[in-house]
Order: structure tokens, then C-alpha cells, then sequence
């Protein structure tokens, strides 16, 4: 056990912000000599002077602003656990977990946790970034607090965020640019198309069109990326994600006839949005202003890429 109170450093901490004993028993409602015995009941325990007269006033001593410093360390801490319970009393949760497709902005994401955590910097946030049915299942089984996808959930109701396009893509030196015309899917089907992998364990899904005889399975959309901008094959992307590849020439939408553009409304599912805590509402609300904030006058995505 601490042979130190917190409320001795407090006390401690006092006489130093307000210049002496009788003004700071003034401001925390103490008397003098309560807090005169407190700070000489610490240094004997300590066996080092903290404060030492200055006419009328008391200062700290070389080792008492090294201690003093320290210990406003532990008054912070202690009062930040005081707020953390508080909360918690108050039915905060002391966790959320967000499950979000890889293909919802990441500009919109790092706004509304940055938001979220001005609010409750106390609150962990479990990120899972998920592909397709990944999300989805973590929101069956019970595991998400809050899921962004693509897809519908049988059972549950979603919120619209944005709509993301996908835009059929090469390298500029792909041989399906060498063509110089219109493609169609048969144009396609020889060469190498790169695809993201299901996230979820159990019910994985295929989405798009997926007839390549060559075709490459990644993990993680960053991944797709750039092995499309190294010329390694041809994807649709989001086109958040891209837009500065695009912009610096790494990479060239494919003139398909038809099927270049794919868009999907990608929506936000609450587990149980009545049962939900005030972390859980504020972050769905600040994932809400996030994709607003995103979303330009004509409805397309705003991107810093």
C-alpha cells in the first residue's frame, strides 16, 4: 500500500496553484492547518522537504517539482477514473465494436473516430475491417455493435450512408488498354482480374463478375490495389480509394461498353439499435456526419487522396 494518500498530493498540489496554505484552504474548502499537516505529514513520510518558506508564501523544492510533477500524473489519472465510472454508472459502455467493409471511405472513418473520441476518449473502439458477408456475419453472431456494409442483413434495418462506385480499372500499359477500343466482358475473360476475399468464416459470397480464367484472391483491398498499379491485372475498385492513382496516371479506367461503373449503397446496422449504449448512438451518429461530410453537392465522395 501507498504510504502516500492521493488526497495528501492533492492537498500538496493546492497550496502550490494558489500560493500558500490560506488561500488555498479558501478554494477547496479546507482548513490551514489541515492542509499544513497534510503536506508536513507527506514530506516525513517521504523523508524529503517539498516546500520551503518564501516570505510569506510557501515553493516548491527541487524535489518537490520533480514529485509534484510526478504526481499531478496520478491526480489526473484518478480523476479521469472518477469520470470513466461516473459513466459507466450512467450505462456508458466501455467498449464498442465497429465492423466496416473496406470499401466505405477511409477519409469518413478517420473523421468520425477522431469526432468519437473527442466525445469519449475513455471508450475503446474495436475496428474490424471487414470484406462482403464478413461484417455481416459478425452482426449474426452477436460480435459487432455496429456494422457498414454493402449488404443486407436479414432481420435488421439499415441506415444510408453513401454510395460507393467502382470503376473497372488497369494499369495504363495493360494490354486491355493496348486494344484501343470499346471492351466487352469477353474482352476480360483472358486476363487476370484481382479480387478481395470474403472476411467472413463460415456463408463467404462472390460478388461481381468473377469469369476471368485467371484470377488472383487477396485479403485486403490496399492489397488489390496496388497489385493493380504494379500491372498484375485488372479490378473494380472504389473509387475513393483510387482517385489519386488515377489523377497521377498509375491508373486508367477501362472503356467497357457497359459494366465500368458499379455502384453500391453501403448502409449502417445497429445489433440492437434500442439497446444500444450512448458510446454506440454517438458513434453511429458520428459515422453518419462523417459520410455527409464526404458526400460533395452532386452526391459523388469527396476524397483527399
Amino acid at each position: 500500500m501507498s504510504r502516500v494518500t492521493l488526497a495528501q498530493w492533492q492537498m500538496l498540489a493546492a497550496v502550490v496553484d494558489h500560493g500558500g496554505f490560506a488561500r488555498a484552504a479558501e478554494a477547496i474548502h479546507k482548513s490551514p492547518s489541515t492542509l499544513n499537516h497534510a503536506v508536513h505529514k507527506l514530506e516525513e513520510l517521504l523523508g524529503v522537504q517539498v516546500l520551503e518558506p518564501v516570505g510569506r508564501q510557501v515553493r516548491l523544492t527541487e524535489a518537490g517539482e520533480l514529485l509534484l510533477r510526478r504526481a499531478r500524473q496520478l491526480i489526473e489519472s484518478a480523476a479521469a477514473l472518477e469520470d470513466v465510472a461516473g459513466r459507466l454508472a450512467e450505462g456508458l459502455e466501455a467498449e464498442v465494436v465497429l465492423a466496416v467493409d473496406q470499401v466505405f471511405p477511409s477519409d469518413a472513418l478517420a473523421r468520425a473516430l477522431d469526432d468519437f473520441s473527442e466525445a469519449y476518449p475513455y471508450v475503446r473502439v474495436q475496428l474490424h475491417e471487414t470484406v462482403l458477408n464478413g461484417g455481416i456475419e459478425m452482426l449474426y453472431d452477436g460480435s459487432a455493435d455496429l456494422v457498414i456494409s454493402g449488404l443486407s442483413a436479414q432481420g435488421f434495418l439499415g441506415e444510408p450512408l453513401v454510395t460507393v462506385r467502382f470503376l473497372a480499372v488497369a494499369h495504363p500499359d495493360h494490354p486491355l488498354h493496348h486494344l484501343e477500343r470499346s471492351l466487352d466482358l469477353r474482352d476480360l475473360v483472358q486476363h487476370r482480374q484481382l479480387v478481395v476475399r470474403d472476411s467472413a468464416q463460415r456463408q463467404s459470397l462472390d460478388s461481381g463478375w468473377l469469369k476471368a480464367e485467371q484470377r488472383w484472391t487477396v485479403s485486403h483491398l490496399e492489397t488489390s490495389i496496388d497489385m493493380v498499379q504494379r500491372g498484375l491485372g485488372f479490378a473494380w475498385l472504389p473509387e475513393t480509394r483510387i482517385q489519386g492513382a488515377l489523377a497521377a496516371g498509375r491508373l486508367k479506367p477501362l472503356p467497357l461498353s457497359v459494366g465500368g461503373v458499379r455502384e453500391i449503397p453501403v448502409q449502417l446496422i445497429h445489433r440492437d439499435r434500442d439497446r444500444a449504449g450512448p458510446a454506440t448512438r454517438a458513434l453511429a451518429e458520428a459515422l453518419a456526419q462523417g459520410a455527409s461530410g464526404c458526400m460533395a453537392q452532386d452526391g459523388s465522395i469527396l476524397s483527399n487522396d
